[in-house]
């Protein structure tokens, strides 16, 4: 298992569109995949539970993966965070 604190970096937070990125990225992992926040874990594999935690601007979550491709889930999540999911904000 790893984990890991990661900044959203990006002005409008884990919206719709940054959750569902979020969510398509983590289900290509067979790891399971869960994001924790201010004590509430949802699995990242939902898009329901991802926009739940509420995450804004400059907010921080751990990630936490599990599983067999756990290295690379959690570099690829890092790298999608980092790029502010790939929005321009």
């Amino acid at each position: 298992m790893i984990e890991k604190q990661l900044t959203v970096l990006n002005a409008l937070g884990l919206h719709a569109r940054a959750a569902a990125r979020v969510v398509s990225l983590a289900m290509t992992f067979e790891s399971t995949v869960e994001l924790i926040r201010e004590g509430n874990t949802v699995d990242a594999k939902s898009v329901l539970g991802v926009m739940t935690l509420g995450s804004t601007q400059n907010s921080t979550v751990t990630v936490r993966v599990d599983g067999p491709d756990e290295a690379e889930a959690i570099r690829s999540i890092e790298a999608l965070f980092a790029h502010r999911f790939g929005e321009d904000q």
